[in-house]
């Protein structure tokens, strides 16, 4: 029997278990990227994991997040990052060289190769054929210590992509069918593995826009095969010693198939508040638009910008809209700005960002009162932008920039002027690495720099066999780490302070929260189905923790975040009958006894004191994640195993 691309990667990678479907196994991890966002947080882990230098290929810290210097807090955490990395044997990407995504497609993606990164869209390298997963900050950290990454053997699903894509639509579009398909939940457990004869049509930058935006599926991955575009790609980087073919064998088999044709997408939307509300173009061509934002690691590549840019020349954007325009890494920007392009895009009356993620995670461009924003980005969450009453909606470039230009919501295919993009492609791009840090050759004279922002990061205690406590808050389905703990300018510059931070958790939807936990300690969350969706930051675990919080009662939960939370030592428990969630209130009074046995068993029996029920919950865990709860946590188990201390 043939092997797919996913079971060609694991099969090389893994180090412990067997490649068995629903299976827990170890793989090693070749390659690591942090940002600044989550990266502070993981290079604390990993100095208290007492290694001398990383055990990876190569790692790569980036600061494309926070952005802003309104005070010292980021330009310290930053001096921090490099410093660490310096230390530790660690590339360090300075502030300016771009996005993480992009930037590591462009300079460090490898095909075959395992990369770990500690944000939700690492799976963009998927594009050229890696196997790229987003995880929490201390899995990301103890893959750099040269531990293995413990995950679920997931099913497989195919993408078949027949056909080509017509003028004016775009990969985004393909992705954006997937999710209007399988839901922002659906993806759960799975990779997905693109093939069939469309492929061969799509560049890297396209390809990796759908691996990208496949995290809003909640899939582990997603994967292109590496064939003669990827070989291109690499040569135009000047990159080709670091390209190996990669496809699936003829005979390979899958857990389940979805066929795309190409040439009958049309442009489409995801409407406000969730990537899976798809509509088409045409269907909301009566929305006007206030605000156009294009960029992000989903479509900030050179050929991105260069339709953007072809689509603006010589015109104007519509005098009540904001557009502006972040390009992906500084390769990109100084392609457009020796070309010509980027001029045609300022004389547009576009206003062009820095090279970083900026509004994507409301680090700046926040929208107006009750505005619609339509960005390029992969999220539109509630609240996200920085503005909770503005409406949100993503799309491609092309739909973008034409939006811009007539202020709706408009179908590129119905504008009254033709735009080629066929010679857009290049053969060889700039290639400027002064802005990438080799590290020092040995930690022993390196001094790490900490600002007064860094604190230590919380540790929970080792898990008692009962916990009693209130139901701090209840929440709907798809509740987001946005959710959970906000991620905007005003907040970002405290990732590396977590006391502080765990103040504003969930504060978009319960200002309430923080103090309540503080005035009840050891409570709980209870949540509906696809709890912790979104970002791999496990900020949304640790301020929780940091607030007492000893344990998560949802219908479902996304996959990192589930992960985040049993390696801080909360227990994240699936309602077994979801009808029992109807029975508990905020606030109630709950009882959990004999855990330690429970979590052995796979089922706890948890009593709500004030009504007089009791109902049970899934508690099904491995033989590590079992550990790591007793311990209070993973660092602690680490910590035990190697005698480390407590």
């Amino acid at each position: 029997m043939g092997k797919n691309i996913v079971e060609k990667i694991l099969q090389e990678h893994i180090v412990e278990g067997e490649l068995v479907k629903g299976s827990s196994i170890g793989i090693r991890i070749d390659r690591t990227l942090t940002q600044d966002s989550t990266g502070t947080m993981a290079y604390l882990q990993l100095e208290a994991m007492g290694i001398d230098r990383v055990k990876t290929k190569k790692s790569v810290a980036y600061i494309d997040h926070n952005m802003l210097q309104q005070g010292f807090e980021n330009a310290d955490d930053h001096k921090y990052i490099q410093t660490v990395a310096n230390k530790f044997g660690i590339y360090f990407s300075k502030p300016g060289n771009g996005i993480c995504h992009q930037v590591n497609l462009e300079r460090f993606s490898v095909p075959g190769d395992t990369l770990l990164g500690s944000d939700s869209h690492t799976p963009t390298a998927g594009g050229v054929g890696m196997l790229a997963i987003g995880a929490g900050g201390l899995d990301v950290a103890l893959a750099m210590a040269g531990e293995p990454y413990n995950i679920k053997v997931p099913k497989v699903i195919k993408v078949e992509l027949t056909g080509k894509l017509c003028p004016m639509v775009a990969s985004k579009d393909i992705i954006l069918e997937v999710l209007r398909r399988e839901t922002v939940k659906g993806g759960v457990g799975k990779i997905y593995e693109y093939g069939g004869e469309g492929v061969s049509s799509l560049s890297v930058p396209q390809r990796a826009t759908i691996t990208n935006m496949g995290a809003e599926l909640g899939a582990t991955t997603s994967i292109f095969p590496s064939d003669e575009k990827t070989r291109e790609y690499f040569k135009a980087q000047g990159r080709l010693d670091d390209w190996r073919e990669l496809k699936a064998d003829d005979d390979a088999e899958y857990d389940e198939i979805i066929k795309i044709d190409l040439d009958a997408l049309e442009p489409m939307v995801a409407a406000p508040h969730s990537p899976d509300n798809i509509v088409k173009c045409r269907e909301v061509s009566d929305v006007k638009v206030d605000q156009v934002a294009i960029g992000s690691c989903t479509n900030s590549s050179y050929e991105d910008l260069m339709k953007v840019a072809k689509i603006l020349k010589g015109r104007k954007v519509k005098n009540d809209v904001s557009l502006v325009i972040a390009p992906g890494s500084r390769q990109v920007m100084e392609m457009i700005a020796r070309n010509g392009a980027l001029a045609d895009i300022i004389a547009s009356g576009a206003r062009i960002l820095e090279n970083s993620c900026g509004p994507c995670i409301g680090m700046g461009q926040s929208p107006g009162t009750d505005a619609v924003s339509v960005r390029t980005f992969n999220r539109n969450f509630f609240g996200r932008s920085g503005t909770n009453s503005a409406k949100v909606y993503i799309s491609s470039p092309e739909v973008a920039a034409v939006t811009a230009l007539t202020g709706y919501i408009t179908d590129p295919r119905d504008i009254d002027f033709d735009i080629d993009f066929s010679d857009i492609s290049t053969d060889e791009f700039m290639i400027d690495d002064s802005m990438i840090i080799v590290p020092a050759d040995t930690s022993t004279e390196v001094e790490v720099v900490r600002g007064p922002n860094i604190k230590p990061f919380p540790l929970n205690t080792a898990l008692a066999d009962k916990l009693s406590g209130k139901v701090i808050i209840k929440t709907g389905d798809n509740i987001t780490t946005d959710h959970i703990m906000p991620s905007n300018a005003k907040l970002l510059p405290f990732r590396s302070n977590i006391p502080y931070l765990a103040n504003f958790c969930f504060s978009t939807i319960d200002e309430e929260f923080s103090a309540r936990s503080k005035d009840n300690p050891g409570g709980f969350i209870v949540g509906g189905d696809n709890y912790g969706q979104g970002s791999s930051r496990e900020h949304a675990a640790l301020a929780p923790l940091q607030l007492g919080i000893k344990g998560v009662i949802a219908k479902s939960f996304a996959r990192i975040h589930k992960a985040n939370l049993i390696n801080s030592g909360i227990i994240p428990m699936e309602f077994e009958n979801p009808e029992d969630y109807d029975l508990i209130s905020q606030m109630d009074n709950i009882e959990i006894e004999g855990i330690l046995e429970g979590i052995k068993n796979g089922k706890l029996v948890v009593t709500d004191k004030d009504r007089g029920v009791s109902f049970n919950v899934s508690v099904v865990f491995n033989k590590k994640e079992i550990e790591m709860l007793n311990a209070g946590g993973k660092l602690n188990s680490i910590k035990l195993k190697k005698g480390i201390g407590a």
